[in-house]
């Protein structure tokens, strides 16, 4: 799309607070009252040239037809925000307390996952689930509340401690395994916790 006079940036902005506000588009003389325009038709060439350039759309013969036109509104749409909750290690399990740290922005047909209050963020460190194409730098994209079946990914906490590892239930009884062979699986003495079941993945490309 053609790029904006500063003027015609004004605008659009006006329109689209009118629409905001009033649930209708301004008219041409009402454009012309708020700009101060001498004329009108000074407020017509301007709408024109918004026309022209692909940013709004009318229909001459109606009163009040102009429409916002943004090409990338239907994908903007799809963007929510995902809390991150610091990191997590991918190795030996540690008692590191997880903290917000912001959030991750991600568009919800390209991660195939559809976010909601429970989900959350974090970022792997360490090497323990490489084997599952899961590397340090990471994010994990996790699901709080979910039940996780047998080689599911989670978030948990183990005995006191935090780690990112797979969910394997043998005999009945549940254990975190990596997936890495310079580490042990982790056998919960006393106590363990899912905080929640990986759902997707995003890399950073360095």
């Amino acid at each position: 799309m053609e790029k904006l006079t500063p003027r015609q940036q004004e605008i659009l902005d006006y329109i689209r607070n009118s629409q905001e506000k009033h649930k209708h588009s301004p008219s041409l003389r009402e454009i012309a009252e708020h700009f101060s325009f001498r004329s009108v038709n000074a407020a017509r060439e301007h709408v024109n040239a918004l026309t022209r350039k692909g940013y709004l759309s009318r229909n001459p013969g109606q009163a009040r037809s102009l429409e916002l036109l943004d090409p990338l509104g239907k994908l903007r749409a799809r963007i929510v925000d995902i809390p991150l909750f610091g990191s997590i290690p991918a190795g030996f399990a540690t008692g590191e307390v997880e903290e917000a740290q912001g959030c991750i922005s991600v568009d919800v047909a390209t991660l195939g996952v559809k976010p909601g209050t429970r989900t959350f963020a974090l970022q792997v460190r360490g090497d323990s689930m490489i084997g599952r194409n899961i590397c340090d730098g990471d994010y994990v994209i996790c699901e709080h509340g979910l039940t996780p079946r047998r080689n599911d990914v989670v978030a948990a906490l183990i005995d006191n401690e935090n780690t990112l590892k797979t969910f394997v239930r043998e005999n009945g009884k549940p254990y975190l395994k990596a997936e890495n062979p310079k580490y042990p699986a982790l056998i919960p003495a006393t106590e363990l916790v899912i905080q929640g079941v990986v759902i997707s993945l995003i890399r950073k490309f360095d």
